[in-house]
């Protein structure tokens, strides 16, 4: 049918500023004859509130001021209504309203301000960054939306593509160095950039990254440092730096050593964080040796970029010259490790070794030596203070300590701050000085009923020495024993022996027990040999051989005779042997002499000084029994073990030679041990170097075997009214008649 609703599309402009209702449009039935009689209802979106209709000619106003970035369209349905009758006199209608768009909206560029950055040196036309701006008008309806952009701020270095908003370098060699950030506005207008269009704008900071365009330069050509000779290896000595301009990766730095005399002495290396040349001690330094070094330094770019190498050379080169400064120097001894061997029975006093340490410095003072007493607590070695000659003090035993570590030291004559040390190992060699001997005490056993050749015992034996070509023992009877008519022996040559019956036939009652000699010999040069005795039991035994009995008493004592008896035999000697004792322990104290109560033994040791003693400390010379019984002080002094004769002593250690050629050393050493092991012995000063001794002596004497005493100007004339039991004493001690004070 046709279409009885009369109406055209209808459009309304946005953001209408006027008093009245805009109108829009007009609703018309063909039913409609203008009397009244119809009546026109609307509805849909914004109906009534947007848009309103006169019921009776069917115009539609807007009331409200509309906004197209807001909603473009509205959907309406118009109703056509008897008014009488509220019949609908035709179907209902759908239309639409569409808001027409007017330029009202800027261009925004939603993503401002931007942030950008173009390597240094680019070639002009460089892409930067691309803008974009919005506008929010319709982009189907004339220009209102159209948008062209252009450049407020930032020329000549910076250029904008007005249509896509590309923004590019307009400047050929713009350089960080010399300005790194720049701020660039760029406009966005729409209506095609026509007068009375709208426009927005945005701001673009832009940063010129850096680029290896500038090569390294040393602000000095020429750098002096010093460094102590006592500077540890991997020490600072100095730094040099050679700047660059650029940054980051582009600045790094690398330093070497190009040229000089001093390149396996010193190294150079990159310190990150400033790259900095830190030169270090690569070995030890000797002024004596080397006073200066002079090194030619280089820094480089490792990273390069090609098209920059005309800038270059991106190295440059720097001289420095280190002065070693003298510090002063601990002695130094050379080798810096001595290993000796010493066989175990060197003589007392041999030089086994030669020490030698010196100054390194200019100054070249006297060395002294001595030996570090914690590492020779034993006092096995002596080292002579002026030579470093190392000798033995004492005897050696490799059985007893077979390997010596001593710290020798060396001070400065001038200076005796200045210690040095050196390590000393000594090992002594085995000499065959232990003879062998069983390994345990053998104790054997045979029954009597043992028949000849039968094994009673495996014997084996032991020898404190090591051979280099092993041990190897030999077994056999002892002279005394070597007819022994019961047993016999058997060197099995595997350092064992047989010891085995020679007869059968033994008989406890006969003799129950047997002392068996044998002699063992070794293979050392020269050859020791020992005798060890192996007791052998006779013993009463089973069929299968097992030991009954080794008693023999029960074979001697009669039958009858019990237990209880034998105790009481026992008991009477040993009450017999109780009165031998106290008899004995009575006729001693009837003839010891009257002793006076201890607490009231007020004396001083009676020292003899006839003869030379051994020094103030001397308490051996005289012995104090003699005050006790004065009868036996003769005999007493005759026995002083410091009287011996000092040919003889030194016999026993010292070689003859020795004494021919005046060797000190030796018959010092040699009496001092002697006089060591000597407990009767008085004891003897020690041997003490000094510079200057005597009455020259700052110090005056250092030594004691003139000193004076105190006790010099005591007077002992009060002994002589103590009574007769003192008279001995006054005599000694007291005043005599031209002769004074005795001491």
């Amino acid at each position: 049918m046709k279409r009885s609703w009369v109406w055209n599309q209808f459009f309304v402009l946005e953001e209408y500023t006027g008093t009245d209702p805009l109108y829009v449009g007009k609703l018309h039935s063909d039913m409609d004859r203008g009397d009244g009689s119809i009546k026109y209802i609307l509805s849909g979106e914004g109906a009534g509130i947007v848009f309103t209709i006169d019921d009776a000619t069917g115009d539609i106003h807007a009331i409200q001021r509309l906004d197209r970035e807001e909603r473009s369209q509205y959907t309406l349905r118009a109703q056509a209504l008897d008014r009488l009758t509220g019949r609908p006199m035709e179907p209902e209608s759908e239309f639409i309203i569409k808001i027409q768009d007017i330029n009202d909206n800027e261009p925004k560029f939603l993503d401002g301000p931007y942030v950008a950055s173009v390597p240094e040196m680019s070639p002009v036309g460089t892409s930067v960054i691309q803008v974009t701006a919005t506008d929010a008008d319709d982009p189907t309806y004339g220009n209102s939306a159209r948008v062209v952009y252009s450049i407020l701020q930032g020329q000549p270095y910076f250029s904008v593509d007005s249509r896509t908003g590309l923004i590019r370098t307009a400047l050929m060699n713009m350089d960080r160095e010399a300005k790194e950030y720049y701020e660039v506005i760029i406009q966005a207008k729409d209506m095609g950039g026509q007068l009375g269009g709208l426009a927005g704008t945005t701001t673009v900071n832009i940063s010129l990254s850096d680029v290896n365009d500038n090569p390294p330069r040393f602000p000095q050509k020429h750098y002096q440092m010093s460094v102590l000779e006592s500077a540890p290896v991997s020490s600072t000595v100095g730094r040099v730096l050679a700047k660059d301009l650029d940054e980051g990766i582009n600045a790094e730095m690398k330093y070497s050593f190009v040229d000089g005399d001093g390149l396996d002495v010193f190294d150079i290396a990159t310190e990150p964080n400033r790259q900095v040349g830190v030169i270090t001690v690569r070995k030890p330094l000797n002024f004596e040796r080397k006073k200066s070094y002079t090194l030619k330094v280089e820094g480089a770019n490792p990273h390069l970029e090609m098209r920059f190498l005309n800038l270059g050379p991106f190295r440059d080169t720097a001289t420095v010259h280190i002065t070693v400064e003298d510090v002063e120097e601990p002695p130094l001894f050379e080798p810096s490790f001595y290993f000796v061997e010493v066989p175990e029975d060197v003589d007392i006093g041999t030089t086994i070794q030669m020490i030698y340490a010196k100054d390194p410095d200019v100054t070249n003072n006297s060395i002294r030596y001595s030996i570090d007493r914690s590492s020779d607590p034993g006092r096995f070695f002596y080292v002579d203070i002026a030579t470093g000659a190392l000798m033995t003090a004492r005897p050696l035993d490799r059985e007893d300590i077979s390997w010596h570590n001593i710290t020798v030291l060396a001070v400065e004559l001038n200076n005796p701050s200045q210690v040095g040390s050196v390590s000393v190992t000594i090992r002594v060699l085995d000499v065959n000085d232990n003879a062998p001997e069983f390994s345990r005490f053998y104790e054997a056993f045979v029954c009597e009923n043992a028949k000849a050749g039968q094994l009673i015992q495996t014997v084996s034996a032991i020898d404190q020495d090591d051979p280099q070509e092993g041990q190897h023992f030999y077994y056999s009877l002892a002279p005394e024993a070597a007819n022994n008519p019961n047993f016999t022996l058997r060197d099995n040559q595997d350092n064992t022996a047989w010891i085995l019956t020679r007869r059968s036939g033994f008989r406890q009652h006969e003799q129950n027990i047997f002392y068996l000699p044998i002699l063992i010999v070794d293979n050392g040069r020269p050859m020791l040999s020992s005798t060890g005795t192996v007791t052998i039991h006779v013993c009463s035994c089973d069929d299968k051989g097992l030991v009954m009995s080794c008693n023999a008493e029960a074979y001697v004592l009669p039958v009858s005779l019990s237990r209880g008896a034998l105790i009481a035999i026992l008991a009477c000697i040993f009450v017999l042997l109780v009165l031998v004792l106290l008899i004995l322990s009575m006729r001693r104290h009837r003839k010891q002499p009257y002793i006076i109560d201890e607490d009231e033994n007020i004396h001083e040791n009676i020292v003899r000084y006839d003869d030379e003693g051994g020094g103030e400390e001397d308490t051996e010379a005289f012995d104090i029994a003699a005050l006790w019984n004065p009868r036996e002080a003769q005999v007493v002094l005759k026995s002083r073990q410091d009287m011996m004769p000092e040919i003889e002593s030194l016999s026993r250690y010292v070689p003859q030679a020795c004494t021919v050629d005046s060797s000190v050393h030796s018959y010092v050493l040699a009496k001092l041990y002697e006089a060591d092991m000597d407990l009767w012995a008085p004891p003897f000063d020690s041997l003490q170097t000094y510079m200057f001794e005597g009455n020259g002596s700052v110090a005056e004497s250092l030594s004691s075997l003139q000193s004076a005493s105190t006790d010099s100007e005591q007077s002992y004339d009060y002994l002589t009214d103590w009574g007769p039991r003192f008279k001995k004493l006054a005599e000694m001690y007291g005043a005599t008649e031209g002769n004074g004070a005795l001491w």
